[in-house]
């Protein structure tokens, strides 16, 4: 992490009161201690290929279409 994301959550910290810093604290010593989800790539490649090119086209394609519309009622 950049140093200056560390400062800039150490300002925000100082304006908060110790209720709340102590919130904050908490967040972050449960992160500390989450345990990690998923696999190692290198276990993943034994699928690597298996998707013919046509199916990863027409995926692509509905990602594409789908990420450029705009659902105004979704939330």
């Amino acid at each position: 992490m950049s140093h200056s994301v560390i400062a800039r959550v150490v300002d925000g910290l100082e304006t908060l009161p110790s209720d709340l810093q102590q919130m904050v604290l908490d967040f972050v010593q449960s992160l500390q201690t989450a345990p990690l989800r998923g696999r190692p790539g290198n276990q993943l490649l034994q699928f690597a290929g298996l998707i013919p090119g046509e199916e990863l086209d027409l995926m692509r394609g509905a990602v594409v279409a789908g990420c450029e519309r705009v659902s105004v009622n979704e939330w």
